[in-house]
């Protein structure tokens, strides 16, 4: 993942992923986009794994939003088509991601950087951080589920200031406001966000994916799968499913019992 400006790393139960361009405010680039969706995929994949951190690297910023330059001379279809859907796609799998997520923002947090942040489910912000959606002032709309996600999690009059009148929040205003989860002093992020993983690694680990699906569900971020697989995952455990399989696998009509 260097190439892409992505660093992952294992640390026991927990998956760390860091934005590792701190020249450029860790704003992203579609090749960090992609080193994001390889990390959604690789700790999805990985069964020890029980929460995950995503931050970013130097002291300035979390993310600085999208970058510029890799979207500045794109046509407005392959905006549209590519920058904007591939981005949204990525941003709503590491919502979905099955462990709980924990944003670490170590700096600012801007446009797509608070978009990024949003997909947690946990943010800690240290203190000399702000965070705020720009766009509109650039004449642009936020992409990445800035009027959507944002606005599920944190509520429609607040991400309006942001993304209509262009306020920006210290970190205090912003916990005040219920946009991060905690505040700690600057360079104590990590360490803070790594408590909580090991917290949440530390309990019922199919209760607690099973938990956080259903509040996303709750909150209308994957209401369909949610309850799909819920409901797969109560089927699978009766003698009705034993029978219908064995049934199948003797070519027979299944004979199930009363309920």
């Amino acid at each position: 993942m260097s190439e892409s400006r992505i660093r992952s790393e294992i640390d026991g139960p927990i998956a760390i992923l860091t934005l590792d361009r701190p020249d450029k405010l860790n704003a992203l680039d579609q090749a960090m986009i992609d080193g994001i969706e390889a990390f959604v995929a690789s700790t999805e994949a990985n069964r020890a794994v029980r929460a995950a951190i995503i931050t970013g690297a130097g002291e300035r910023a979390f993310s600085a939003g999208g970058d510029i330059a890799a979207w500045a001379g794109l046509d407005p279809i392959t905006f549209m088509r590519d920058w904007i859907r591939n981005g949204h796609r990525v941003f709503d799998r590491l919502a979905r991601l099955r462990q709980p997520l924990i944003a670490c923002l170590n700096g600012h947090a801007f446009g797509g950087g608070l978009e990024l942040a949003a997909t947690a489910d946990l943010i800690v912000m240290e203190a000399h951080g702000r965070i705020g959606l720009p766009e509109t002032g650039l004449a642009m709309v936020p992409g990445w589920s800035g009027t959507q996600r944002l606005v599920r999690r944190f509520g429609s009059r607040v991400v309006k200031r942001m993304a209509l009148g262009g306020e920006m929040f210290g970190a205090e205003e912003a916990l005040a406001l219920g946009l991060v989860d905690k505040v700690v002093p600057k360079g104590e992020g990590l360490a803070a966000a790594k408590a909580l993983a090991v917290s949440i690694a530390a309990r019922g680990p199919v209760a607690v994916q099973v938990t956080k699906q259903l509040i996303n569900a709750a909150e209308g971020e994957e209401q369909a799968s949610a309850i799909e697989s819920v409901a797969g995952a109560l089927a699978a455990f009766t003698e009705d499913l034993k029978e219908g399989a064995a049934s199948f696998r003797e070519k027979r009509a299944p004979r199930f019992e009363d309920c």
